[in-house]
């Protein structure tokens, strides 16, 4: 089966988003990164605090930000929809939870802090050393 050019550039950006994530995500890149605020603080005296001091590391910081919400959705989003996959499928498999949270996040907002409320009474109630073996597919 052949693989269009679209999914060989949607799967390049994958890798390339999740590669570069996870390298700028490690100890070393924060610790460059801040090198370079150093030496940038540390060059302010030569240039007498000139705007355009100021604008080089403005634009460079706002620049990398940019890009970087994007790397960074992507792979958030990913992981994401992994996540729930993974968490639908044990919903489905436990025979007596609530089948009906399996697309809990396609719920109005409302309906999402009800079920909220819900979860937390429960979890009150164990605390208090009420039954923390409460069948989930019971309504109270």
């Amino acid at each position: 089966m052949a693989v269009s050019p679209s999914t060989r550039g949607h799967s390049r950006f994958r890798r390339f988003a999740e590669h570069t994530a996870a390298i700028l995500g490690k100890p070393p890149a924060f610790l460059s990164a801040l090198s370079l605020v150093v030496l940038w603080a540390c060059a302010g005296p030569f240039y007498h605090f000139s705007q355009s001091w100021q604008i080089v590391i403005n634009t460079g910081t706002t620049i990398i930000t940019f890009l970087m919400v994007f790397l960074l959705q992507s792979t958030q989003m990913r992981d994401s929809t992994a996540i729930h996959l993974k968490l639908d499928e044990l919903l489905r498999s436990v025979s007596d939870a609530r089948n009906d949270l399996v697309s809990l996040e396609t719920l109005p907002d409302d309906q999402l802090q009800s079920l909220h409320d819900e979860f937390t009474k429960i979890a009150d109630a164990a605390d208090r050393g009420g039954s923390s073996r409460k069948p989930v597919g019971k309504q109270a």
